[in-house]
């Protein structure tokens, strides 16, 4: 029973930090409607960012609001440069102009900091609490799902409370109608993108300190799974994008203490067929189109 309460309160955890990667994912396809799959190697170069920072400073604080601003700059120049010249009437080009800003951006983090992992010391203490003779949670698990949970309660707020957020859903569900309604749909949609890499920088600002170290590679997986939770939970949906999240967490965290960690992938694999079989558009997929 402690093992499961355990590998649950892992799971949450890790499953904060899926969601809110997977946030960003929504973010951006609900902006531009393109999967951005440069996602985590621009998150990275924003964690490396805040690495430096905190290394120069002593503030891993510090350091973590330096690198969710380099994530937005990041964000609004992906979007203002590259991503905006390709063709928008196939996804083809997009996929290939962001594979290559993959493999640049990696192999240039690569060539200034080196292909070692670089050790990530979290702000809080990792040990987990011990709650009637169960271990649980530690502090800085708790840490996450707090911040996880206000920033997506913030975005969702944001998005549908506010001006700014209505401009924003008008500009990506109806451009058109929203331009003569004085919209202006290209600062929105840059908007969008500022927004999308800030919440995923974040995201890899949180992970990188439970996992081996910073490494030009280091959200790959990341990306993995938090796009097979954005599509579970429905490429629209903000609330399915967290639900899935934690969902996937403590399936992963399951099947890694109670099976081996190499069949977690798999048993993702498997959800994700499962749930597009069942219902192609996501969980969430019909309850988006209303909020739409």
């Amino acid at each position: 029973m402690d093992r499961l309460v355990f590998l649950v309160a892992a799971g949450l955890a890790h499953g904060a930090v899926l969601a809110l990667f997977a946030q960003s994912l929504v973010i951006v396809w609900r902006a531009n409607r393109v999967i951005n799959f440069a996602q985590a190697a621009l998150a990275v170069v924003a964690v490396y960012a805040a690495f430096a920072v905190t290394a120069a400073s002593g503030s891993w604080w510090l350091g973590a609001a330096a690198g969710i601003v380099v994530g937005g700059l990041l964000g609004a120049a992906a979007e203002r440069g590259p991503m905006r010249l390709v063709p928008t009437d196939t996804p083809l080009p997009g996929i290939i102009v962001a594979i290559g800003l993959v493999m640049i951006l990696q192999a240039g983090l690569a060539i200034a900091f080196g292909p070692e992992y670089q050790p990530v010391r979290a702000p809080l203490p990792e040990r987990p609490f011990v709650l009637a003779g169960i271990p649980v949670l530690s502090p800085y698990d708790l840490f996450v799902l707090v911040v996880a949970g206000l920033v997506m309660a913030a975005l969702a707020l944001g998005f549908t409370r506010t001006s700014l957020g209505l401009q924003l859903r008008a500009a990506a569900f109806a451009p058109e109608t929203a331009r003569l309604l004085g919209v202006r749909v290209p600062r929105m949609i840059t908007l969008g993108w500022v927004l999308s890499l800030a919440t995923a920088a974040l995201a890899g600002l949180l992970l990188v300190p439970t996992e081996l170290g910073l490494h030009p590679h280091a959200l790959d997986a990341l990306f993995v799974q938090a796009f097979a939770v954005a599509v579970i939970g429905g490429l629209d949906s903000p609330a399915g994008a967290l639900v899935a999240g934690l969902l996937v967490g403590v399936l992963v965290s399951l099947v890694s203490g109670y099976l081996v960690a190499a069949a977690a992938p798999l048993a993702v694999l498997g959800l994700l067929t499962l749930v597009l079989l069942v219902r192609p558009g996501g969980l969430f997929s019909a309850a988006k189109e209303r909020a739409a």
